[in-house]
Formats: structure tokens, C-alpha cells, sequence
């Protein structure tokens, strides 16, 4: 505690450091305190929106997370599916995440449905990639014995490959938890009148310049504690199954 208590502080001091040496004009950069009171002063607003964002990152997050690990189970059943997609979902991760943004808010309008569509695309690959690879390293030694023992496919899926590739699959619900408010405040950018992504985009046109840091802090907070509480789930799931 007290070294993150002295980072921060570290922190504010150089922030504050550089406004005062390169003279920075309050609209460019404003000061910790200016934060601070933008943070006191629309705390209601900053919280209305903040519930919107969380409420995409959760749905996000569980959606894309069943979905990648569906996938990455169905892919461990067949080579040749996994042949077939693997480089599809590479090919997949080239495509600039915010170039899908504005055809997603196209097709699914203004509300919360493109936000979602974008934490589930942002949290889709990491899980089911990460998964896959755990599903496929399951010892060979472990598997011939369960063949031997007369256990089929989907009793070995369930009982020896599903456990044993449960430390990869929290690896990848770790990364995706730290990306799935990304996904949620692009949305918000391109379209929307709720959520921190669009408080601050309207900030922004306002000149609001410290409206603007407090939504993000906000939002770096809840990713910060978001990230945290799926940590601790997930620990506790590992300790369940002895892993």
C-alpha cells in the first residue's frame, strides 16, 4: 500500500510539475485539484454514466466469455474445425477494432446493443485463444490412459481436458477483463448518449477538458476493480478443482 500510495503521489506531483514549468493552459491540461472538483461537482452524472458502462462491460465480458470458450471446446473436439477456424480468428485480429465500431452502431442503432457487440468482439479472442491452447496441451500420457479405461471423447472433454486447461482459461479471463471496458467506451465514442465514452466525448466538445480526466479516472478505477473481483473468482474456481 505504501508504495502505490507513493506512486501515486509521484504522480500528481509530476502532473502538476508540468503545468506549472510549461505554463499549460487549464482547457489543454488541468490540475489534480480541477479533477478532483470536476469529479465532486458531477459526481451523480459521472455515476449515472459509470452504471452504463459497467452494465456493457459485464454483459460483454459474460457473452464473449461463454462464447470463446464454447468455441475453444467445439475446437478441441475436431482438428479439422480447428484447422478451419484457428487462422479465421488470426485473420479476425487484424481488422482495427475501431473500424467495426461505426458498422456496428449501423446495424444495431444507438443503444446499448453495438456496446455489448464490441466488449464480446474485444473479449472473444483472448478467451477462446487462450483456452484452445490449454485444451490442446492436455498430457498425452493422461489421455491414453483415459482411452484405455474405455472414457469417449466427450467424458475425457469434460473430466481431463476441461480441468487440466483451466489455468489458461483464467489467464485469458484475466486479459479479457482488463480489455472489456475498451471495447464498451469505443462504442460510446462512436455512438451514444450514455456511458463514460460518451460523457467524454461530450466533455470534450465542451472544452470540459477536467470533466473529461474525471471520467476517465472513473473508468480506470472500475477497470482496475473489475479486473480485480474476476481475479479473485477466478482463484477461487482453481482452488475448487485443486489447480
Amino acid at each position: 500500500m505504501r508504495t502505490v500510495a507513493a506512486l501515486v503521489v509521484t504522480i500528481l506531483a509530476l502532473w502538476q510539475g508540468v503545468i506549472w514549468l510549461a505554463g499549460m493552459p487549464p482547457f489543454l491540461l488541468p490540475s489534480p485539484l480541477a479533477v478532483a472538483d470536476a469529479l465532486w461537482i458531477n459526481r451523480a452524472e459521472i455515476a449515472r454514466h459509470a452504471g452504463f458502462t459497467l452494465a456493457e462491460v459485464v454483459l460483454g465480458f459474460t457473452l464473449g466469455s461463454a462464447l470463446g470458450a464454447a468455441l475453444a471446446v467445439a475446437m478441441g473436439f475436431s482438428q479439422k474445425l480447428t484447422g478451419v477456424l484457428r487462422p479465421i480468428l488470426t485473420f479476425s485480429q487484424t481488422i482495427p477494432v475501431f473500424a467495426l465500431a461505426p458498422i456496428l452502431t449501423l446495424w444495431l442503432g444507438f443503444g446499448m446493443a453495438p456496446k455489448i457487440a464490441m466488449t464480446v468482439l474485444i473479449v472473444f479472442f483472448p478467451v477462446a485463444s487462450a483456452f484452445l491452447d490449454g485444451l490442446m496441451r492436455t498430457p498425452q500420457a493422461a489421455l491414453d490412459l483415459a482411452q484405455v479405461m474405455g472414457a469417449g471423447r466427450t467424458r475425457i472433454m469434460r473430466h481431463l481436458r476441461i480441468p487440466a486447461a483451466l489455468p489458461s482459461l483464467a489467464t485469458g479471463l484475466r486479459l479479457a477483463a482488463v480489455y472489456a471496458p475498451i471495447g464498451a467506451v469505443i462504442g460510446e465514442w462512436v455512438g451514444g448518449a450514455r456511458g463514460l465514452g460518451a460523457l467524454m466525448i461530450h466533455a470534450n466538445g465542451r472544452m470540459k477538458t477536467d470533466l473529461v480526466f474525471a471520467a476517465l479516472l472513473v473508468l480506470s478505477v472500475m477497470t482496475v476493480i473489475f479486473a480485480r473481483l474476476v481475479a479473485i473468482a477466478l482463484h477461487r474456481l482453481l482452488r475448487r478443482y485443486g489447480v
